[in-house]
């Protein structure tokens, strides 16, 4: 996991596809993308990396960018949380680089001592996230609904996570918590 630079707008271009957005709203327009690419340069939300921060996932030993993952900040149920969203290339899933992706970003997220919670908001059609989700030590907590893009409502489940709480004392991750109540279909988030 890498901070977001300049050289990653080609990533950008190659996780806004049909397949890779279809939970998100669909592909955004290049105007978009580029506007997103500069959010991501120049943090997700202002107060500094604190606040938030946007990664690429690469792959070791020569760095290959194989996905987008970050936090940030969000007013939720009436308190600033962070929230996290990811996104691994195709072909490159179902190799666990999310979920510790996901694991790193909660520790970098709950270094700051910021805010108690991290949550994630996949769409309940997404099996693969909310697997992602149960892999990384979030708590299910509800289905809700959710809006992203704006004017795109969603139905998703929040799981969440608390910062605050000790880390596990090994590298794997907690056993699984219930399954949240639907039977989602598959893909990335």
């Amino acid at each position: 996991m890498e901070p977001w630079t300049d050289g990653d707008l080609e990533l950008l271009w190659r996780v806004n596809t049909p397949e890779m957005k279809a939970h998100l709203g669909g592909p955004e327009t290049d105007e978009q993308v580029l506007a997103r690419h500069r959010k991501y340069l120049n943090g997700p939300v202002p107060g500094g990396v604190e606040a938030g921060q946007m990664y690429r996932i690469a792959l070791l030993p020569g760095g290959e960018p194989v996905g987008t993952i970050g936090y940030w900040e969000r007013r939720w149920e009436g308190e600033t949380v962070y929230e996290t969203g990811w996104s691994v290339l195709p072909e490159h899933q179902g190799r666990g680089l999310a979920s510790e992706a996901a694991r790193l970003v909660i520790a970098a997220a709950a270094g700051h001592r910021r805010n108690r919670y991290l949550h994630a908001f996949p769409s309940v059609g997404n099996p693969a996230s909310n697997a992602i989700c149960r892999r990384a030590g979030f708590t299910f907590v509800s289905e809700c609904d959710f809006e992203f893009p704006p004017g795109h409502h969603m139905r998703c489940n929040n799981w969440r996570i608390d910062l605050t709480a000790p880390a596990p004392s090994t590298p794997t991750a907690p056993p699984a918590p219930p399954e949240p109540p639907t039977a989602p279909s598959p893909t990335a988030h």
